[in-house]
């Protein structure tokens, strides 16, 4: 989802000479094969977007292959980029990051001052070692490696898979399902109450793209060496009982909505502090009830080749 946003928005800028590869072409954790990579492409920027993800099912289920494929996508690629002389790099990370607890909204210096969520912490770790790869190797041999930490992104691509999703596509879905089902009540886990920011995957990508443009003394003036990453957010959020409603609207569906209150709810609250951005220029334009719109109106028109 992030990479396809991300090439959007670049061709968008008329950018030429753009390097892409799928999974099936090139498996990021395969270090003979990122080495393969760059030795014959020789890239000039990177945008490093590819990621093991998933929702607070997936991170309980398959918590190894969380940390473990995050761990090696980043540390070849990284790696690779310092070995082959790339000139700048930008690493996505996650809010995840910061500890469970953490004040909100949630600046830049909370990282490592707390305790994780444990529902995603093997995510979190991986994460957090990619910002202090970037930091390291910007540290010990001069490299232009920056750092992005999203908020929770959605949009056209995401993964709208009944299990292993994250909440904006796995609610877009099971409400879906339950319209054409005629099914009297969705169920959703947890009380509702948790708070979420969210940002459209276009505008991550513009992000993204306004970031890695920024010369390099403008983007250090706004960091530190060991507080290198930039948070990118919206600067608002809702509860999940608010979200659920505003998806129930976007679908047209008429049943009711049940909180599972047996099921854990994750980290209490997620906004980020996104001051450092806005001050470099940027702030997020797709208000979320558009980008609810936009997101089932692209589930609507992919919904024959979406994995079920």
């Amino acid at each position: 989802m992030v990479g396809a946003a991300i090439l959007r928005r670049l061709r968008s800028t008329g950018q030429k000479g753009i390097l892409t590869r799928t999974h099936a072409e090139l498996d990021l954790t395969d270090q003979h094969a990122v080495e393969g990579f760059f030795t014959e492409n020789r890239p000039q920027h990177v945008y490093l977007a590819a990621a093991k993800v998933g929702g607070i099912l997936a991170n309980n289920r398959y918590p190894a292959e969380f940390i473990f494929q995050n761990l090696m996508i980043e540390a070849n690629v990284i790696h690779a980029a310092y070995r082959y002389g790339v000139e700048r790099l930008l690493f996505l990370g996650s809010s995840c990051i910061y500890p469970r607890l953490a004040a909100q909204p949630m600046r830049e210096d909370a990282l490592l001052t707390g305790t994780l969520e444990p529902t995603n912490e093997p995510y979190a770790i991986a994460k957090i070692a990619g910002i202090k790869l970037c930091e390291s190797y910007n540290r010990q041999y001069g490299t232009d490696f920056r750092s992005l930490m999203p908020t929770n992104l959605y949009g056209p691509g995401d993964n709208f898979d009944r299990e292993n999703s994250h909440v904006i596509p796995a609610l877009i879905r099971r409400f879906h399902d339950a319209k054409l089902a005629r099914a009297p009540v969705v169920e959703i886990w947890g009380t509702g109450t948790p708070r979420r920011e969210f940002l459209h995957v276009d505008d991550m990508a513009d992000a993204c793209v306004h970031l890695m443009r920024l010369d390099p003394d403008t983007y250090r003036a706004s960091t530190q060496p060991m507080l290198s990453h930039i948070n990118a957010g919206t600067g608002e959020d809702v509860t999940i009982a608010e979200l659920a409603t505003a998806v129930k609207q976007v679908i047209g569906y008429d049943g009711e909505i049940r909180f599972d209150k047996s099921k854990p709810d994750g980290t209490p609250r997620k906004l980020l502090d996104v001051a450092r951005l806005n001050a470099l220029g940027w702030r997020a334009r797709t208000n979320l009830s558009v980008g609810l719109k936009n997101t089932y109106d692209w589930f609507l028109e992919n919904l024959d080749q979406l994995r079920t």
